[in-house]
C-alpha cells in the first residue's frame, strides 16, 4: 500500500512537472506572438508613413508665374538680348551670377528668400527669335519658357512662364502673397529698360 501511494505521488509529481512545462511553453508562445504582432504592426506603420511622405513629396504642386511685357525693339533684338544669359543679373532681382557651362547648360547662383542657392539648368528647346525653354537638371527645381512675338516692325511682346518648387517657409509665404509674381513683372520691366536703352 505504501509503495502504491509513493508511485501515485511520483506520478502526480511528474504530471505536475509536465503541466508546468506545458504552461511555460504556452506562455512563451503567447509572448512571441504578441512580440511578432507588435513588430509587424510597427513595421507596417513605418512603411505607411514613408509611403505617405513620398507621395506628398511627389505631388508637391510647383508654383507658377506668368508675365508679359511689350518692348520697343524688334523681336530679333529682344531675343538676342535675352540669350545673353550672363547678363541676367542686370535685370533679374536675386540672380547673382549665370555662367555658361556649354551650349545647352547654364549654372545659376541666386539669393532666394535670403538663402544662397545654386543649380544647373538645361536649354531643352530653342527657336531663334521665337522661343527658349529650359529646366533645371539639379539643385533648385525650376522650369520656364520665354516666347517672343512681333507687334510691329519695332515692337515685340515678351511672354515668360516659370514654375518652381518652393523650399522653406520664407519662399512659401512670399509665393502665397504674390511677391514672386511682382518680382517677375519688375524683372521684365528692367529687361525692357535694358534692351530699349541699348537699342
Amino acid at each position: 500500500m505504501t509503495d502504491t501511494l509513493e508511485q501515485a505521488t511520483d506520478s502526480l509529481g511528474e504530471l505536475a512537472a509536465h503541466f508546468k512545462k506545458a504552461i511555460t511553453r504556452i506562455e512563451r508562445k503567447r509572448s512571441h506572438k504578441l512580440r511578432n504582432a507588435l513588430l509587424i504592426a510597427g513595421g507596417t506603420a513605418a512603411v505607411a508613413a514613408a509611403a505617405l511622405a513620398t507621395r506628398r513629396r511627389r505631388h508637391k504642386q510647383p508654383t507658377s508665374v506668368d508675365a508679359e511685357i511689350e518692348v520697343g525693339v524688334p523681336v530679333a533684338t529682344a531675343y538676342s538680348q535675352w540669350t545673353q544669359f550672363e547678363e541676367f543679373p542686370k535685370f533679374m532681382d536675386g540672380v547673382d551670377e549665370v555662367t555658361r557651362v556649354d551650349d545647352k547648360v547654364l549654372h545659376w547662383e541666386a539669393t532666394v528668400a535670403g538663402r544662397h542657392a545654386e543649380w544647373d539648368a538645361k536649354i531643352v528647346e530653342q527657336e531663334p527669335d521665337r522661343r527658349i525653354a529650359w529646366e533645371s537638371v539639379d539643385g533648385k527645381r525650376t522650369r520656364g519658357t520665354v516666347t517672343f512675338e512681333p507687334k510691329g516692325p519695332k515692337r515685340s511682346r515678351v511672354r515668360l512662364h516659370m514654375s518652381y518648387e518652393t523650399d522653406g517657409t520664407a519662399e512659401k509665404v512670399g509665393s502665397a502673397i504674390g511677391l514672386d509674381s511682382r518680382q517677375i513683372h519688375a524683372d521684365l520691366a528692367r529687361f525692357r529698360e535694358l534692351v530699349e536703352g541699348r537699342a
